[in-house]
């Protein structure tokens, strides 16, 4: 069956990017709009709508003139054609569907814009077919192709509501046959009866600025960024009625030159019309001598073509506009032509375009490629493989985003067919960088933006990701089509709960089965390929919760400030209590287990004595020599949580799975505090309940302070769930360690590794290709030695900027010593660092500046714990701290909930903290209202320790903790227990 209308959601969007169907501008849209452009929703009539039309008026319609006709009598059948199409009228159906679509993309009181491209007539559907890709290889000679743009040819129609859609639709049909198109046609040598038009309907953008700009000057293809602009929208500077601002981007200085004018007119919607043809309009006169766009706007629109000349391969020529919020929306990309075709001379079909890109290819060889950027973010990742990383670990992180994020993108409704065409971005999801693990934003980007739901979490998702200013991802989906995916979610979060169950108890069926796995290698390749080929079916229902959890704290904060005026803080407090995750688990397993080395005296002493030889120590414990109860719960303790350690993802780190005495580390600062299950739980209900009662002071209405309390059940269920899957995505790092590290040893034993931990400097792929025969390099020895020294080198650089940029086109190699940082913290006027409050409570203290997690935890007690970030295995250091005070994270993330759950006061997303506060440093932070402040002399403790590390004796002096005394600041119950009680 022919399809007549052509939306992102028709066969995957692969005939929305086909150009042998809906022309190359609209296919060139499709293009942009899958990479992540800011391009406005569209459909489109497929040139099959066009031939239909046609068709039905040709009984009624002279005869076509034969081969060879005079150009008379062929301008005169087309003029009679045009007028037929004009006083046509839509079939019924076809109508009724364009203004479903129409309602789809612009709402129903929206405005669209209406445009015409002749489709190119030389190409057949299986010309186009790699236009998903890379529409100009397959571009014959049509509307906006690399060899001709037929600029004006073809008709657009703006600001057209849903009123005049049909009209609007007719007339580009007929402006196949205007007079200027069909001689145009014929003085290319091109047969003007052969034309074909699709017609795309597209979100009209309300622009208060326009633009046309080129990656080359147009007047002699020099290395140069163009850009004309103008207020109002972009017809004014297509057709020159507006007064036009010229701007000159040097890309290789970075350097920006303007030519401006007075301006006094302006195209855009007359003042009081709802809808209609635009029209000149008067400059307000304090903008008359100011320019259209300043220089920043200058590089942000240079940049943006940019990355469309990247994206295609050739110079490119792009239209666009600024709304009134200062967003760049990209309107139309074309293949920049840069001197007048000739008749007779037109090329055939793509050598344009491969003379183009053999040039742009040369360029790029020799010329600075400009200021396209590739962006890159380790905002939270680096909760999981901080620092630098072996190649074993960034392997095996590739293989865990690669799989779990197609299954998320499998389960939230993405067409199959687009998750395998876009296996090239799943494989890129993170890359590495000098041994530093990061995201690649335009991917995650690209692969988000396929869900619609996605614009409900966008603006939190990027927060979590610490991304900002030209990093943002574009804005791919109107309201309305947001609104129709909402069954799809809210049909998913009902099936949730279940799901989840399952997973876990799939997973705890992987664990009892990996007991059960021998020694051979064969068996342990077997095991690792079957465990990640089942994880790759299941883990997105892990990243699912994300979703959904994103949603609902959204949707908490939102009633809570419409309801109370108060921030998350508030909402931050109700998510604490409830069942405990398998993280707390593991938590108040190591508190139970140090209340019994503590109820021991001669053994509470050897654990507290530095003298002490852990693993002799531990082998005491586990034979029983110190009393059953405490060997017992010791073997539990590795047996269940063993896999769990700092850097536990990390596959070169040991855990206490295979250095079981290190668990005596992690408890000693228990043991010396005394700390026991029962206070622990007691903390946590009493810090629910105080987060309960000023819920009922700032929100009395008891209708909405129940809805409000189910919306953070709900988010605590969800938080919940997520510390339980990321305690199991622990244990899978976990048994892929034990599979490389026996695999190592085998490799050691037999001589071809010099040592077991070897594989540290190998991929997974190397390390099992040297059993199963898939390996390429017979040397691992060598290979090793060469990535443990460029590893080694590494570590030795100074930490990169969370969140950075690198020239796009070039060796990753090449582009990283160019690499900038995107994005500066905003100095506060009243000296307070400012983050996400995420557990309420004010403390004061001094600061322990910590950058080194294998930190021993006795040097954290009584002090702010300030790092970087922090992973599940920082819970000891967490648990040792008054408050803690990161830089990044989120309200979701690891160290917001642990803190909650703790009931330490604690602030993330602080920029620059591990900098900012000297170590040391007395400071005071407020865990509800996220800010913190570093003490002037008048306000610190008469006679603190001018040195050495709190101990034992004095960390309850170090450290004061108070509630909130001002009505703006929640309390939580954590603000009113000294931490120093329980040192």
């Amino acid at each position: 069956m022919t399809e007549l209308v052509v939306t992102a959601a028709t066969d995957g969007g692969e005939m929305l990017a086909d150009a042998a169907r809906v022309g190359n501008k609209f296919a060139r849209q499709e293009v942009l709009r899958r990479a992540g452009f800011r391009v406005p929703e569209f459909f489109c009539l497929p040139a099959a709508a066009f031939d239909q039309a046609l068709d039905a008026l040709r009984p009624s319609l002279p005869a076509e003139p034969a081969d060879g006709a005079d150009r008379a009598e062929v301008e005169s059948w087309c003029a009679a054609a045009r007028e037929a199409l004009v006083g046509a009228r839509l079939p019924v159906t076809l109508a009724e569907r364009i203004r479903k679509e129409f309602a789809a993309v612009a709402g129903p009181e929206g405005l669209v814009a209406v445009r015409a491209c002749v489709v190119p007539a030389a190409a057949g559907a299986d010309d186009a077919s790699g236009a998903a890709d890379a529409p100009e290889a397959s571009e014959a000679i049509g509307e906006d192709s690399a060899v001709d743009p037929f600029a004006g040819m073809s008709d657009s129609f703006l600001y057209v509501d849903e009123d005049g859609l049909e009209d609007a639709v007719l007339g580009c049909w007929a402006s196949a046959f205007n007079p200027q198109a069909v001689r145009y046609r014929t003085l290319r040598g091109l047969d003007p009866l052969r034309a074909r038009v699709a017609v795309g309907i597209q979100r009209m953008v309300l622009g208060t600025r326009s633009f046309v700009a080129f990656t080359r000057d147009p007047r002699d293809g020099a290395v140069l960024r163009v850009v004309a602009a103008a207020y109002g929208i972009g017809e004014g500077v297509v057709q020159e009625k507006a007064d036009i601002d010229h701007f000159f981007h040097d890309p290789a200085t970075d350097e920006v030159t303007a030519r401006t004018v007075r301006k006094q007119w302006s195209m855009g919607l007359p003042e009081g019309a709802a809808a209609g043809s635009p029209a000149l309009l008067p400059v307000a006169a304090e903008l008359a001598e100011v320019p259209v766009l300043d220089d920043g706007q200058v590089r942000e629109v240079a940049e943006l073509a940019a990355k469309v000349e990247e994206l295609f391969g050739v110079p490119q020529d792009i239209e666009g506009a600024l709304t009134e919020d200062g967003a760049v929306h990209l309107l139309q990309a074309r293949p920049l032509v840069t001197a007048p075709p000739t008749a007779g001379t037109a090329p055939a079909a793509g050598a344009a375009t491969a003379t183009a890109t053999a040039a742009a290819t040369a360029t790029a060889a020799t010329e600075d490629p400009g200021t396209a950027q590739v962006y890159w973010g380790n905002h939270n990742i680096t909760e999981s493989f901080p620092g630098v990383s072996g190649a074993l670990t960034f392997s095996q992180s590739r293989e865990f985003y690669r799989r779990s994020f197609a299954d998320l993108y499998r389960r939230m409704g993405v067409p199959e067919s687009w998750v395998r065409d876009n296996a090239h971005r799943l494989a890129r999801m993170v890359g590495y960088l000098e041994g530093q693990v990061y995201y690649r934003l335009d991917d995650w980007h690209a692969l988000h933006g396929q869900m619609p739901m996605f614009e409900l979490v966008r603006r939190g998702w990027e927060q979590a990701m610490g991304i900002t200013g030209p990093a943002r991802g574009e804005r791919r989906w109107a309201a309305p089509a947001v609104a129709l995916a909402l069954p799809r979610l809210a049909w998913r979060s009902a099936l949730h709960p279940w799901q989840v169950k399952s997973f876990l108890r799939w997973w705890d069926r992987q664990m009892a089965e990996a007991e059960t796995i021998g020694d051979s290698p064969e068996e342990l390749i077997a095991f690792y390929r079957r465990l990640w080929e089942r994880a790759g079916e299941r883990w997105g229902v892990t990243l699912v919760n994300a979703f959904i959890a994103l949603v609902v704290l959204g949707a908490g904060s939102v009633l809570l400030r419409r309801w109370t005026g108060e921030g998350p803080q508030v909402l931050v407090g109700l998510m604490g209590g409830g069942r405990e995750n398998r993280s707390l688990e593991a938590v108040r397993a190591a508190m139970g287990l140090a209340e019994l080395v503590g109820a021991v005296p001669e053994l509470r002493a050897a654990v507290l004595d530095d003298a002490s030889d852990p693993e002799q120590l531990w082998q005491q414990i586990v034979e029983g020599q110190h009393g059953a109860a405490v060997g017992d719960a010791a073997r539990g303790y590795v047996a269940r949580y063993g896999d769990r350690a700092l850097h536990d993802l990390k596959l070169e780190e040991p855990t206490p799975r295979q250095r079981p005495w290190t668990v005596l580390a992690l408890i000693r600062p228990l043991v010396r505090q005394g700390a026991t299950v029962a206070a622990s739980r007691a903390d946590e209900q009493a810090a629910a309940r105080k987060a309960r009662e000023r819920l009922r002071e700032v929100l009395p209405n008891p209708a909405r302070r129940a809805v409000l309390l189910g919306v953070t059940s709900l988010a605590r269920d969800l938080a919940r769930i997520r510390e339980d899957t990321r305690f199991c995505r622990t244990q899978l790092f976990g048994l892929s360690r034990d599979v490389m590290w026996r695999l190592g040893a085998e490799l050691a034993r037999t001589g071809v590794l010099d040592d077991a931990l070897d594989v540290a400097d190998l991929t997974v792929e190397e390390v099992i290709g040297a059993f199963d025969g898939t390996g390429t390099v017979t040397d691992l020895r060598a290979l090793v030695a060469l990535r443990r020294t460029q590893r080694e080198r590494w570590a030795k650089n100074p930490q990169r900027p969370a969140l950075l940029g690198t020239p796009a086109g070039l060796p990753l190699a090449r582009a990283l010593p160019r690499a900038s940082a995107v994005g500066k913290a905003a100095a506060a006027d009243d000296g307070l660092l400012r983050g996400i409050g995420s557990s309420g409570g004010v403390v004061r203290g001094r600061a322990k500046v910590v950058l080194d997690p294998s930190t021993d935890p006795d040097l954290a007690a009584g002090r702010i714990l300030v790092a970087r970030e922090t992973d599940p295995g920082w819970l000891f250091l967490m648990m040792s701290a008054t408050g803690m005070v990161v830089e990044r994270g989120t309200l979701l993330s690891h160290t917001a909930i642990t803190g909650r759950l703790l009931g330490v006061p604690t602030v993330v997303a602080v920029p620059g903290a591990t900098t900012a506060i000297p170590d040391g440093a007395w400071i005071e932070i407020d865990g509800a209202a996220g800010t913190v402040r570093l003490l002037p002399p008048s306000e610190q403790p008469e006679d603190p320790e001018e040195s050495g590390e709190p101990g034992e004796s004095d960390a309850t002096a170090l450290t004061t903790r108070t509630a909130p005394t001002d009505a703006t600041s929640p309390t939580d119950g954590t603000a009113s227990t000294e931490k120093g009680d329980r040192t």
